[in-house]
């Protein structure tokens, strides 16, 4: 059977990293809100398309993004998706457009989210990316792939990781809150490793 799976989570919990590997386990769809705004830029919509907001560096809005999301879910056999819905009205509407087969919710502290943010080190001549904790280069500050220069990126410093939390906390709750009141949310401790986390995550989907 062909599996729809949301998986929910804030900056840093590990989303794309499992995402990646549930569709790889079940042969499924990763769809996420940014490839698929990128698939489909010029697919018209009645408020526009993607491209007229991307290119003018505004967000795209939930109208078009629900569309998009809409078009990607159905060419999908299965799909694990990733990065949607961000609010509540999102929420609501997936629920109306597909039946989803497990909600999963990685849980992770606040302070091990930060820590996970503001770890990361991104090389400047190739784009390798490292962590100080988790995934540290051979020699601290050099990249093993061409020994360029790791750096830690704007976005990655503590008080912009706190912000992204607070951001999130904000609009994702009444999403974490829409899927509890269906039934539907299960929540699996995030804090493990990667592979631990995945087993919790199979487990569900199997269920």
């Amino acid at each position: 059977m062909s599996h729809r799976i949301l998986l929910l989570g804030a900056p840093g919990a590990g989303k794309g990293t499992q995402s990646a590997k549930l569709a790889e386990e079940y042969g499924v769809d990763h769809v996420t809100t940014g490839d698929a705004l990128r698939a489909n830029k010029d697919m018209e919509t009645e408020y526009g398309t993607p491209r007229s907001f991307m290119e003018a560096g505004e967000l795209v809005p939930d109208p078009v993004v629900n569309e998009i999301v809409k078009a990607a879910l159905a060419d999908a056999d299965g799909f694990v998706l990733d990065g949607y819905p961000r609010n509540l009205e999102q929420a609501e509407y997936l629920s109306q457009i597909t039946e989803l087969d497990a909600v999963v919710l990685l849980d992770v502290d606040d302070e091990v989210l930060v820590d996970r943010l503001t770890g990361r080190r991104v090389c400047t001549e190739c784009g390798a990316n490292y962590h100080v904790d988790f995934q540290p280069p051979e020699e601290a500050g050099v990249c093993d792939e061409c020994g360029g220069e790791l750096i830690q990126r704007e976005d990655d410093t503590e008080e912009t990781a706190r912000e992204r939390l607070e951001v999130f906390a904000e609009n994702t709750e009444p999403v974490i809150e829409h899927f509890r009141a269906e039934g539907v949310l299960e929540e699996v401790d995030g804090e493990a490793t990667p592979d631990e986390v995945f087993d919790r995550i199979s487990d569900v989907v199997e269920e």
